[in-house]
């Protein structure tokens, strides 16, 4: 039963990697770059969850320790220290965002690039052809949707994710402001 189960599901992954295959082929060279940009996107994406996790506590714990072991808390210049302590925090929490949300909107970008490239194909076979028979047509029409579609959806999904990791930063920094503020 066991081995029955794992050679459907290595048939499963063979299918499915061909299927990408062929997704990433109809779709011309314009996907194989979007799909790098989103590759990049996903992996800023998911350091900044792992640092959000298991890096961020420690630090912020770290800083209220620094803060509570200072005797002095209110004068201005126990005021300055906790201030550049707090903007030290805030820049690792904020770290790669800005590139993340550049990656997303490059994404719907190189789907119109494709959408060009491809409408360039349909032209060009018109051209050469010197009809407009859909048979002929069809592979730069393939070639103008995929990466279009593609390109929407990996925007969709990194906008997603880079609003949700922007509202979890700006709560945490407040969370650690006030933290530190009330220690005063």
């Amino acid at each position: 039963m066991a081995l029955s189960t794992l050679s459907s599901l290595s048939l499963f992954q063979q299918d499915g990697l061909q299927a990408l295959l062929q997704f990433m082929q109809q779709g011309g060279q314009v996907l194989w770059w979007l799909a790098a940009v989103v590759m990049v996107c996903w992996l800023l994406i998911i350091e900044r969850m792992l640092f959000l996790l298991l890096n961020y506590p420690k630090l912020a714990r770290d800083y209220r320790a620094r803060w509570q072991a200072r005797r002095d808390h209110d004068s201005w210049y126990a005021r300055q220290i906790r201030d550049k302590w707090l903007g030290e925090l805030e820049a690792q929490l904020y770290q790669h965002l800005s590139t993340i949300k550049v990656l997303v909107a490059i994404c719907p970008m190189l789907g119109l690039l494709g959408t060009v490239t491809g409408m360039i194909a349909v032209f060009d076979v018109m051209a050469t052809q010197g009809s407009s028979d859909p048979k002929l047509m069809a592979s730069g029409i393939s070639l103008a949707t995929l990466p279009t579609m593609a390109g929407m959806v990996a925007a969709l999904a990194g906008l997603f994710a880079h609003a949700r990791l922007s509202k979890v930063c700006e709560r945490k920094a407040s969370q650690v402001e006030q933290l530190l503020r009330s220690q005063s």
